[in-house]
């Protein structure tokens, strides 16, 4: 056999997923196989990346239409058709997309999850790898640099830092902000029922992006008045949202930075799953502008998912290792919010837990 054979047979002995009848056969074999079956489960990298460019490439979508061979699929979304067949097959062999007879593949229930004409838009928005947020998974395939530096990668990827990439993409920062809007839908009406709105007559919603939240706390207390800050682009979309909403009357507008100022004379200042974002420096920062503008009398809310020491809290911990590679931001304890609004100049007041989970931080200025 000649050394590359060698090698090839070598390199492929250490891919395979096979285990041997040996193996089962052995003391503990059968356990000792339902454990390394895991193991490749938990370390696969093909299959999600296999996921995201059929995401990408829209081809739950080219397949609903009719477009159900490689070559067609292939011409309608700009792929090799070789290398895109290979792709489809993987994905067949994981239940993806089916295969109903030789060259010719359809939808199951995991694609359909993929059409974009769902009212929410389904799951490709939040997948696709050129997306507003699809983009920033790449960072993981840096988390060893990650781990070592810790640092972001995403700068290092794409010469810009998240931030500077959406407002350098206008298309990516309207999907990003779409995502986010989606995502704030989900516990706006937890928000405007958990909290105790009835003493506040002014929010000022910092970060609040294309006014999701703002718009549900503004229907939902008919007496409260309401000013949106986030970067021009979403405060533009925002202006739009409110307005259909018949609600422009009751909020301003201030477009610019959160490490800027803040409007003063608020009531209560909001910060809707904004500080994650951020390494403590930074978020610091964005809790002392907030103290600033709410003074002696106002308030500051905090509305993160908080991190604790169960270890089932998977989804927690993914999003912790998400921020870190994309902005350098991590998820937190409620200890840990504590000590940033404490170096803001703020005292806790109240802790509320939302049915979904997520929590509500009232902050004060002072002791």
């Amino acid at each position: 056999m000649a050394p590359n054979s060698v090698r090839g047979a070598a390199v492929s002995a250490a891919l395979s997923p096979a285990i041997s009848e040996e193996d089962v056969r052995a003391p503990g074999g059968a356990e000792n196989m339902e454990i390394t079956r895991r193991m490749r489960a938990l370390s696969d990298l093909v299959t999600p990346y296999a996921v995201r460019v059929a995401a990408t490439l829209r081809l739950a979508d080219l397949i609903e239409a009719g477009a159900r061979r490689p070559g067609e699929l292939a011409e309608r979304c700009g792929a090799d058709a070789s290398a895109l067949e290979r792709l489809l097959r993987h994905l067949v062999a994981k239940g993806v997309f089916a295969q109903p007879e030789p060259g010719v593949f359809a939808l199951t229930e995991l694609s359909r999850l993929l059409l974009t004409g769902q009212r929410d838009g389904g799951m490709t928005p939040w997948l696709d790898s050129e997306g507003g947020l699809g983009r920033s998974d790449v960072a993981l395939g840096r988390l060893l640099q990650v781990v070592r530096t810790g640092r972001p990668a995403y700068e290092d990827l794409f010469g810009r830092a998240f931030w500077e990439d959406l407002e350098a993409d206008p298309e990516r920062g309207k999907a990003f902000d779409k995502l986010m809007a989606v995502q704030v839908s989900f516990v706006a009406d937890e928000v405007t029922t958990a909290y105790d709105w009835s003493n506040a007559g002014h929010v000022v919603d910092v970060g609040g992006g294309t006014g999701t939240l703002l718009t549900a706390l503004l229907t939902e207390h008919p007496a409260l008045r309401g000013t949106l800050v986030d970067l021009p682009s979403a405060v533009e979309t925002a202006r739009r949202e409110l307005a259909d909403a018949g609600l422009s009357g009751r909020c301003s507008f201030a477009p610019g930075s959160f490490f800027a100022p803040l409007p003063s004379g608020g009531d209560v200042y909001v910060l809707s799953r904004i500080l994650h974002d951020w390494n403590d420096d930074a978020a610091a920062a964005i809790l002392r502008r907030c103290a600033e503008g709410a003074g002696p009398a106002g308030r500051v809310l905090v509305i993160e998912q908080l991190v604790d020491d169960r270890p089932t809290a998977a989804m927690t911990t993914a999003m912790d290792l998400r921020m870190l590679a994309t902005f350098g931001g991590q998820e937190r304890s409620l200890g840990e919010y504590r000590a940033l609004a404490a170096a803001a100049g703020l005292s806790p007041r109240e802790h509320i837990v939302t049915r979904s989970g997520r929590s509500i931080l009232e902050f004060a200025v002072g002791s």
